[in-house]
């Protein structure tokens, strides 16, 4: 009796970790570059001869899976949006200050000059964060490479750096829940000098709500299943503890 209800309570948590990620998808269905969360329930754990089960749902210092399929890409015009084009991704300094990779480009340059994302992420260039000096105009070329025209000097554009461009290809890479994707178990992925970028572009969410609102609802009646599961577990024990009242 005691495995059916741990068994049980096993299911329910892992239909509420579902359904915060469902919510969360639909919550970024128009985020920039947001790759939708698929939430990863193998973190089952027999303890003690099988006797207690252990269920781990994803945490805060926990990683998902993704899906990585690609969102539409919607021109902009703005020098500094861009677009990762095929299994590109862009290298950024996490919160933490490790190394993680994003496919938002919503560049901008912060007051102290440091090139970051829409979301404050500092971008990495070839040799650690990229730093761009006062300038008058700024241009990202398809390779990545940074091109400014200094204030008050030559119009002729200067190559100052170049973004730092990876590609997960052969890596086994996952998607935290700050949506910035890592190494697992620590590491950097390697410049791919390869990688390109669309200018003047944008890559949208890859949500689809549609089927976001499908999953919701199978998620909603499987979680009322598992319930039931609980209740008829807590009918078959008072059934055996009224038994065992029974005069002899």
């Amino acid at each position: 009796m005691d495995k059916l209800i741990y068994t049980a309570a096993t299911g329910l948590r892992a239909h509420m970790a579902s359904q915060a990620a469902i919510a969360n998808n639909m919550a970024n269905a128009s985020t920039t570059g947001f790759r939708a969360d698929r939430v990863v329930f193998d973190r089952i754990e027999l303890k003690g001869g099988g006797s207690t089960i252990e269920a781990r749902s994803p945490t805060s210092e926990e990683v998902t899976d993704a899906d990585r399929t690609e969102g539409a890409i919607q021109q902009t015009g703005r020098p500094l949006d861009v677009a990762m084009t095929g299994d590109t991704w862009l290298a950024v300094q996490a919160a933490d200050g490790s190394e993680a990779y994003t496919r938002r480009g919503d560049l901008e340059v912060a007051p102290s000059g440091v090139l970051q994302t829409g979301d404050g992420h500092i971008v990495m260039g070839e040799s650690g964060p990229i730093t761009l000096p006062p300038a008058s105009s700024i241009s990202i070329s398809a390779d990545g490479s940074i091109s400014i025209v200094p204030q008050g000097g030559d119009a002729t554009p200067q190559i100052v750096d170049r973004l730092k461009l990876a590609s997960t290809r052969g890596s086994d890479t996952v998607k935290g829940l700050d949506n910035l994707l890592r190494v697992r178990g620590g590491g950097t992925l390697p410049a791919n000098l390869d990688g390109t970028v669309t200018g003047g572009a944008l890559e949208g969410s890859n949500v689809n709500m549609t089927q976001a609102l499908v999953d919701m609802i199978e998620n909603q009646r499987s979680y009322e299943v598992t319930a039931n599961m609980m209740k008829s577990a807590k009918d078959m024990d008072e059934s055996g503890a009224s038994l065992m009242r029974l005069p002899s």
